[in-house]
């Protein structure tokens, strides 16, 4: 059984056997009951930290305009001429592509091709100077980013253009990587590629000098959108 399969074994069983009650004199040794929006945005400032400490960039917790609005300011300090673009979960992309091209900057979506299409629209994405993606999840306790590819949302966007920013739902903020396990299940996990990203491309020379952006974005920059109906 590879280690993956033990994660996913132990999560399942720690699922299935449920946590145990609290017995009614213990309860007084607990804390109150934190309000979700509190638990979130504790969530959210534990990633915030885990991911600079790895050489990330948050942009902070933004309304969805406040995003739009960062991510055209971002775009120009990084002077990305081009910018590649994948399909949201519940971000509106579309509104996103709509406010580059109004800042002139040039914008490739990333659409389902065909095979014989494919290695072209690859080739587009990587000439872009920023890709943007909507992660699955986000983990608190490492900063990491869990980003399941699609055909509208490849891998590509997160790996080929040296500038990377990524955008997670404040309800996908997570504690660790068992909660995205759990969420996936197994067959999601077997069925879809999931890739996890902590900090931006880092490698060690000979000399044990860390290069950023040898294989992949050479910057990562992250923004948590809380939704203005939340």
């Amino acid at each position: 059984m590879t280690e993956i399969h033990k994660i996913i074994a132990s999560v399942k069983n720690a699922l299935d056997s449920g946590a145990p009650a609290l017995d009614h004199a213990d309860t007084a040794n607990h804390a109150m009951p934190v309000a979700p929006s509190a638990h979130r945005a504790e969530l959210a400032t534990a990633f915030a930290r885990e991911l600079e400490a790895v050489g990330g960039v948050f942009l902070g917790i933004l309304t969805p305009a406040a995003m739009t609005i960062r991510i055209v300011t971002l775009a120009r300090e990084l002077d990305a001429k081009t910018v590649a673009i994948g399909q949201g979960l519940n971000v509106d992309m579309g509104a996103i592509g709509e406010a580059l091209e109004r800042a002139e900057h040039k914008i490739v979506r990333t659409l389902p091709v065909a095979d014989i299409e494919r290695v072209a629209m690859r080739s587009r994405v990587a000439g872009a100077e920023l890709g943007i993606a909507e992660a699955d999840f986000a983990i608190a306790s490492t900063g990491t980013l869990a980003v399941v590819s699609t055909d509208s949302r490849p891998s590509s966007l997160t790996l080929l253009p040296p500038a990377s920013l990524v955008i997670v739902q404040i309800d996908r903020v997570v504690a660790n990587l068992a909660e995205v396990l759990a969420a996936m299940g197994p067959n999601g996990v077997a069925a879809h590629r999931l890739t996890l990203i902590t900090g931006p491309s880092r490698t060690a020379d000979i000399e044990k000098r860390i290069v950023l952006g040898v294989h992949g974005p050479k910057s990562l920059h992250v923004v948590v959108v809380w939704p203005d109906n939340d």
